[in-house]
């Protein structure tokens, strides 16, 4: 009874996964990187690369030390990329973009590329644009930083991946200045 259950057991697994992976319109991204590449040139999206040299990297940390902020100040030194999407629907096809689950494809490639979803500490239903966050950790550092929010009622959203090499603490203080970042884009 055991050897038959586990096939079943697996093929039903593999069929969720395929399931999340589906969510979304057109064929689904696999990546972060697959689903900037896929949006940034559509009607309705706005892309942001920016790469951190050392210079910049010095004069973000000199910025955050005039916070008084240490953990902050050493995490914005320790950024060496940030790329942020934007999305506004301003046409037919674009809102198309929303109904379709734009928010689920990313939540279905966050999900299957073993992202950790961070909790939201003073989480607010009422909050319209709370932002989720994920990492993607190697040994005890966090080498990226997934923002991820959005409107309903409007339908605006925004993501960004910013990569480095962080600690927990210096990704909690990150967090608290992102939708300040992001505010731009709703």
């Amino acid at each position: 009874m055991k050897v038959r259950f586990a096939p079943l057991l697996l093929a039903f697994a593999l069929l969720w996964l395929a399931g999340c992976r589906a969510s979304g319109p057109g064929t689904p991204a696999r990546t972060v990187a697959e689903f900037f590449n896929k949006y940034e040139n559509r009607s309705g999206f706005k892309a942001t690369d920016w790469n951190a040299g050392l210079g910049t990297r010095f004069l973000l940390g000199r910025l955050g030390k005039l916070g008084g902020n240490n953990d902050l100040s050493q995490a914005l030194t320790s950024i060496r990329s940030a790329k942020i999407l934007t999305f506004t629907p301003t046409s037919n096809s674009a809102q198309q973009l929303v109904v379709e689950g734009l928010d689920k494809e990313v939540a279905g490639l966050l999900a299957s590329e073993r992202y950790t979803a961070l909790p939201i500490a003073d989480a607010n239903p009422d909050m319209p644009n709370q932002m989720r966050y994920s990492v993607r950790e190697q040994n005890d550092r966090v080498t990226e930083l997934v923002a991820v929010g959005g409107e309903k009622n409007t339908g605006s959203f925004v993501l960004m991946a910013i990569s480095g090499s962080f600690t927990r603490a210096q990704v909690a203080e990150l967090t608290k200045v992102l939708p300040n970042v992001a505010s731009g884009g709703f």
